[in-house]
């Protein structure tokens, strides 16, 4: 299962979501998301969809690594269905039947929400460096900078979180083989007795995040880092023509939506 766990991993590629400024990506899957609440209709979920197989396709990315990261996250896709299922009020399916048609067309629609949201976001991360994400990000706050806000910190902070979860992933399947082959069982007993057999594990895993936390800090320091006050970029971003046009394609999008509701 840990394996399944895809967030925060980076495919290089020369895909077009590959080229396009990260800025222009993290625009666009804030309209995708807000695209994705406002409608209400089949036609539009249609066309949500129709979009999201055409970028899983567009990215270059193989599909059963993108599929592969919905394994994870298919508890809270059920559980959401299952609540819309059986507490959405209208016409039972069947005389006395807590299940009704409406709750049934919810459902399905909230589950392809929010596995299009998953695919969405899991995209972003897929065709974006988590150096690039920081720097759209960066770019795209800068005007809290005038409320005193530490924008270059938080931004860094994001990526960095962002860019150790692969790791920390990795580190966990390392210690969870080790005790598994010293005899540790994790897949069978009850709840409690499973969270008592992950404490051989936590316990490690907090030793060695703290330790590389430490490493990165001093790393840091070597290196004469001292926040992003007078900080220059190797590499500067310049919106091109096919990012604005990736722009205002999503900008159409949001208004077709909204006029499809």
């Amino acid at each position: 299962m840990l394996k399944d766990i895809t967030i925060g991993q980076y495919f290089p590629g020369d895909s077009i979501l590959h080229r396009l400024d990260p800025r222009a990506k993290l625009i666009a899957v804030f309209l995708y998301i807000v695209a994705l609440f406002v409608n209400s209709s089949w036609l539009a979920n249609a066309v949500m969809l129709i979009l999201t197989i055409i970028l899983m396709a567009v990215s270059g990315i193989p599909p059963r690594h993108i599929l592969r990261g919905l394994r994870p996250m298919l508890f809270i896709i059920l559980l959401t269905g299952i609540l819309n299922l059986f507490f959405t009020k209208g016409t039972p399916v069947l005389p006395g039947w807590i299940i009704t048609w409406e709750g049934i067309s919810q459902t399905i629609k909230m589950m392809l929400r929010i596995t299009m949201l998953i695919i969405g976001t899991f995209l972003l991360t897929y065709t974006t460096s988590p150096m690039q994400i920081t720097d759209g990000l960066e770019y795209l706050l800068s005007p809290l900078k005038r409320l005193h806000v530490p924008v270059h910190e938080l931004t860094l902070i994001m990526s960095m979180a962002l860019r150790f979860i692969p790791t920390l992933i990795e580190e966990t399947d390392k210690i969870m083989s080790a005790q598994k082959s010293r005899g540790a069982d994790f897949e069978t007993g009850g709840l409690v007795q499973r969270a008592k057999a992950l404490i051989p594990v936590l316990v490690p895993l907090f030793v060695s995040s703290f330790r590389r936390a430490d490493e990165l800090a001093v790393a840091m320091e070597s290196r004469c880092y001292h926040g992003g006050e007078g900080r220059t970029r190797m590499h500067e971003l310049v919106y091109t023509r096919r990012d604005i046009v990736a722009i205002c394609l999503a900008v159409a999008l949001l208004g077709l939506l909204i006029i499809l509701r």
